[in-house]
């Protein structure tokens, strides 16, 4: 739940400017106090601290991967040269063709800005099964116990459905080409303004209100993501634990770079990141899990509204059995929006992209929510959306 500092268009975000929601909402936090950590339904107690998990073993299928830096070289070495210009034949010289007005785009909506940066990543080629880019998701976000998280737990359960469904047929009027799949974001472990009794600043839900939630997405014939607020801990000690339900060929992973917080700071006080190399930890996680149990891929997203939140990205790894979203969530008025689409995700390529809306955040300013036209605009077009 993010917020995206007021600037001049075009100009980049000192990220001293750009303020988390959550800085300004302790109980958005979900959990400064024990009464907010049992409301929300954590595990009433943590197991006993582990030691961080080895890297996973990378197997010889694991050549087909590249980086992303990898992935755009690809793209910008084949893409279309310009045409040749026109040469007259009686006299050799090159005729000059007549100018043309430049069109003009907002921000991120520019083609060939998108294409001069590596626009569409020539990635790995999707296996059997994977949801992108043939669909695009359209989530809401939350947690079924908070009404303040998101639009999942604001609504009792067959209303909130219900307005998903209603905003799903938005997409799909407004763009008949690609199917819509549906989908409910969980936060699943949620950051905390306290240690509690893990000492990491997180809560771990109890698994079951995760499969709750995993229950009511099968009644849309949709797909549910476990997203992982890290806190203070490190996310190798506790992806494996969602193995349970991540083993499912509909449930996928999201993490949240806001709240990993490698320096011991409670979340909430700055803004978290993760490096390439937690985000390939996280890939190759997955990647085993499709292959140990033959599932169609997965889908991972990582959200990012700041240059600092994703740091090494050209060096995170592209697999064929994991698709990975470049997810934008600040809120603000949409030219704000756009420029951080741009300058955040557009700059630089890694996979797959996404774009979140507020419905409350994005309208303080006094401008409407983005339309899904509007959004559609955007160069490349998200393939997941995200409504909090």
């Amino acid at each position: 739940m993010k917020h995206l500092s007021r600037r001049s268009p075009g100009a980049a975000v000192p990220g001293w400017l750009l303020v988390a929601v959550t800085l300004l909402l302790p109980p958005i936090l979900a959990g400064c106090v024990e009464d907010e950590v049992r409301e929300l339904g954590a595990q009433d107690a943590e197991e006993a601290e582990v030691e961080v998990a080895e890297e996973p073993e990378v197997p010889a299928v694991d050549t087909l991967t590249i980086t992303a830096a990898e992935a755009v070289a690809r793209t910008l070495a084949e893409a279309t040269p310009p045409d040749t210009l026109p040469v007259a034949p009686d006299t050799g010289l090159v005729e000059a063709p007549p100018p043309a007005p430049a069109p003009r785009y907002n921000a991120g909506e520019d083609p060939e800005f998108a294409a001069r940066h590596g626009w569409p990543v020539q990635g790995p080629a999707p296996l059997p099964g994977a949801i992108l880019p043939a669909n695009r998701i359209v989530c809401y976000y939350g947690n079924p116990n908070s009404t303040r998280m998101g639009a999942l737990g604001q609504y009792p359960k067959e209303e909130m459905l219900s307005r998903l469904r209603n905003q799903i047929a938005e997409w799909e009027a407004a763009d008949p080409a690609t199917p819509v799949k549906p989908c409910l974001h969980m936060v699943s472990v949620v950051a905390q303004g306290e240690p509690g009794t893990s000492g990491h600043y997180r809560a771990i839900m109890q698994d079951e209100t995760v499969q709750k939630v995993y229950d009511w997405v099968k009644e849309i014939n949709g797909i549910f993501i476990v997203d992982i607020q890290v806190g203070t801990d490190d996310i190798r000690n506790i992806l494996p634990r969602f193995e349970w339900i991540l083993k499912n060929p509909d449930v996928h992973i999201a993490v949240d770079p806001e709240f990993y917080m490698k320096d011991g700071t409670p979340p909430g006080r700055k803004i978290g990141h993760m490096d390439a190399a937690d985000i390939n930890y996280v890939s190759e996680y997955m990647a085993n899990l499709v292959r140990e149990y033959n599932l169609p891929p997965k889908v991972f997203i990582v959200h990012r509204f700041t240059q600092g939140m994703v740091r090494n990205a050209g060096d995170i790894r592209l697999r064929p059995e994991v698709q990975i979203v470049l997810h934008m969530d600040g809120w603000g008025a949409p030219w704000l929006k756009r420029d951080s689409y741009r300058d955040y995700i557009v700059r630089e390529p890694v996979q797959y992209t996404g774009f979140k809306i507020f419905y409350g955040n994005d309208t303080r300013s006094g401008t409407p929510i983005m339309k899904p036209e509007e959004v559609l605009r955007l160069r490349p077009q998200p393939i997941y959306i995200q409504y909090q």
